[in-house]
């Protein structure tokens, strides 16, 4: 048997198994029968490259970052270092380090509540933090993988965690007011405010869920066919539109969220961590480990790739601030052993 054949059947029986919900270890073989349809750019007219804010010597995959609209700070999930950076947006520097953590992946500022929470994927624990001085205020504990993180902009903070959960926290108290299972452990998840819905990528169950916020039930599921590893998501609430990210094979697809139509999908880059809709122009950035970001223009009904610019292998997550119209990666360690932020100015 040819080595494309052995390598085939190997993906085939992966998904098959539930294993390309693990496509960070699946992805350099998937890429050589599922090969790129774009080499991506040093420089491209969409994006520039602002500056480079040095982390520091950053061991391991850094995860997802939050943002302090009010002291211009940027919280960054060092999954690997068992750390989260602080960076001082107005002094383009790294402000300090919170040390100690277990495998922290998701991050979430509530500026309401002027707190910080820090979602640990090794103990499964949640830990909120003041604002201003980051001193520990409580620990929610959700017993496993504690994951992503939503705040709902009013009094809620949604996490994910575990085989198949969400938990509801009070934004002020940490108090768990609410636990909704799901049928897979969740990945990147959205909330829906108008029709009070979260969609949620499942990608262990090879499904988007549609659930009802009040009730837990799960209104509907969405899929691709064909499609596995669906891991970030992004949501354009004024157009009702969801940006769904897969990995196996490397695709992004659009869906009508008042019909559950798939109304979009084309090739990407590989390896999607993160994805973020630009309302001001009408664009969609998928941050990618394969060292890309594609940039998409959204229309109406459709979505069109306007260019791919180079990154680092590895720069999988990021964040996209409207208030300062910058998008941010994070380029995990080179040789020299120094992680960094890249700063991206929307062009």
């Amino acid at each position: 048997m040819s080595r494309v054949k052995v390598i085939s059947v190997a993906i085939s029986l992966a998904l098959l198994t539930g294993l390309a919900a693990r496509s960070d270890l699946l992805y350099p073989y998937v890429a050589l029968v599922l090969p790129l349809d774009q080499q991506p750019l040093e420089t491209i007219p969409e994006l520039a490259l602002k500056e480079e804010i040095p982390l520091g010597a950053v061991e391991g995959r850094i995860d997802h970052m939050a943002f302090d609209p009010a002291r211009k700070r940027l919280f960054i999930a060092e999954l690997g270092n068992n750390s989260v950076g602080i960076v001082d947006l107005q002094g383009h520097r790294l402000e300090t380090r919170l040390t100690g953590l277990a495998e922290p992946q998701g991050v979430a500022f509530v500026p309401g509540a002027d707190t910080l929470f820090i979602a640990n994927g090794g103990d499964g624990v949640v830990e909120m933090r003041r604002g201003g001085d980051l001193s520990l205020i409580k620990t929610v504990d959700l017993g496993d993988d504690a994951d992503n993180i939503r705040a709902d902009g009013k009094t809620q903070v949604i996490v994910g965690y575990g085989n198949g959960g969400l938990a509801v926290l009070d934004g002020k108290t940490g108090e768990k007011r609410d636990d909704i299972a799901l049928a897979a452990h969740p990945e990147s998840f959205q909330l829906d405010q108008k029709d009070n819905r979260i969609f949620v990528n499942e990608p262990g169950a090879f499904r988007i869920a549609v659930i009802d916020r009040k009730s837990g039930a799960e209104l509907s599921r969405w899929e691709a066919s064909g499609a596995a590893a669906n891991f970030p998501m992004a949501f354009d609430a004024l157009r009702q539109r969801l940006f769904v990210a897969y990995r196996v094979p490397a695709l992004i697809t659009m869906f009508d969220t008042k019909t559950g139509e798939l109304m979009a999908r084309l090739p990407t880059c590989g390896d999607a961590d993160d994805v973020f809709y630009d309302e001001k122009r009408k664009r969609v950035y998928v941050i990618c480990g394969d060292g890309s970001i594609a940039v998409l223009a959204a229309s109406a009904d459709n979505l069109q790739e306007l260019s791919r610019l180079a990154t680092r292998a590895g720069a999988r997550t990021g964040y996209y601030a409207p208030e300062l119209d910058l998008l941010f990666v994070a380029a995990p360690a080179k040789e020299s052993g120094t992680a960094e932020i890249l700063v991206y100015e929307p062009r």
